[in-house]
């Protein structure tokens, strides 16, 4: 296979400017090293390196003085610091290098929300251009490979998902996916996240899976894992900062018969939610297909609408009798999708939905046709 290129590599290389910090955010295991580490050899072969994961390196940059950060730097022009998050009070030191102004520029990737926003976005307000990384997208393989290529795949892919470490192993997938779902996947929740129950984590991490494509009941999953609903509360949001799962919202403007209490959650990654309950059997002798075609079309929208820059919003919808997958709204306009698996269906998009938000689409996306809308931006 050749090297898989990212469609974001090119939006950072033109926000170089050796003045403000750039930071990659992203699950663990995503490239985010990969990546940064190959354009700051490209900027500085000569570049420092940083790495959060290093108990050694932690402690050397807790707290330290401006002068000791310039020592540290030497004649270096490149600074990389990895997994970020775990370095304490780094975006303060990284503050110093930058009002320095010694036309130093910093890359800094992150695999937790956890500690960022006090320890890097606060400090750096106004000093940095952020981006995020996802698993491998649909559009990035289809170019490493062919469309031909990654069509035959799909099925392949609803399973085992799109972590570059699952599709550079070929011969190994099953083994490099089983590891990445452990603990490390969500190592950062465990160390810093003040979690007293580690079994409890994964159960929760168990019954979102289960009842993926849903709308998840908080008092029904503390019903389940035998806890109390505000330490689901509590998981399920360390989850999503740490990069796990992903929470939707309904859409709703207060119409009658629209329900709008509960979310929905998706997985980043199919191949992270099949291995949390050891369900990775070929798509051909599976019932959940349809949920797992339809985590997968939403993670992978979600990828080219972020990789695009899309400043709108995106739904489900429910009333008292029917529902509707996904919308997005931009600048006042709708667009409605239904996610189907057989090209045959026919699903039928409500009245009252289209009556109150005129959407100006509406969709099925169906294995005939998802290439297409996994391609398609902006309308």
């Amino acid at each position: 296979m050749n090297v898989v290129s990212r469609q974001i590599e090119t939006s950072i290389k033109q926000k170089v400017d050796y003045k403000k910090a750039i930071v990659l955010l992203g699950p663990r295991q995503v490239g985010k090293t990969t990546l940064m580490e190959k354009i700051a050899t490209e900027l500085d072969t000569n570049y420092l390196k940083i790495d959060g994961d290093d108990p050694a390196i932690r402690q050397t940059w807790d707290n330290p003085t401006k002068q000791y950060l310039l020592n540290l730097l030497g004649s270096n022009k490149v600074l990389l610091i990895d997994e970020a998050q775990r370095i304490r009070n780094i975006g303060l030191s990284v503050k110093m290098i930058l009002d320095a102004k010694l036309k130093i520029q910093v890359f800094i990737t992150g695999s937790s929300a956890l500690d960022l926003a006090s320890d890097i976005k606060e400090p750096l307000t106004g000093r940095k251009w952020e981006f995020f990384l996802f698993p491998f997208s649909f559009n990035e393989m289809k170019k490493s490979t062919s469309f031909l290529e990654e069509s035959l795949l799909l099925n392949h892919r609803l399973v085992m998902g799109m972590y570059p470490e699952v599709v550079l192993n070929k011969n190994a997938d099953k083994t490099a996916l089983i590891q990445l779902a452990g603990s490390y996947l969500y190592k950062d929740i465990l160390e810093k996240g003040g979690i007293q129950r580690p079994d409890v984590l994964l159960k929760i991490l168990q019954a979102l899976a289960w009842q993926l494509g849903n709308e998840v009941s908080y008092n029904e999953i503390a019903r389940l894992v035998e806890v109390d609903k505000n330490t689901v509360i509590n998981y399920i949001d360390l989850l999503e900062k740490a990069f796990v799962i992903f929470r939707f919202s309904p859409l709703t403007r207060n119409l009658r018969n629209e329900i709008s209490s509960n979310r929905k959650i998706y997985f980043y990654d199919n191949g992270i939610r099949n291995a949390i309950i050891n369900q990775l059997a070929p798509i051909e002798s599976r019932n959940d297909v349809g949920v797992l075609w339809e985590n997968y079309m939403i993670s992978e929208r979600k990828k080219l609408l972020a990789y695009h820059d899309f400043y709108g919003t995106t739904y489900f919808w429910r009333s008292r009798t029917s529902e509707i997958d996904y919308i997005e709204e931009i600048d006042g306009s709708f667009y409605s999708y239904e996610f189907k698996w057989n090209e045959k269906s026919k699903p039928r998009f409500p009245d009252l939905f289209l009556t109150s938000y005129k959407p100006k689409i509406n969709e099925v996306i169906h294995r005939k046709n998802y290439y297409e809308w996994l391609t398609k931006y902006p309308y």
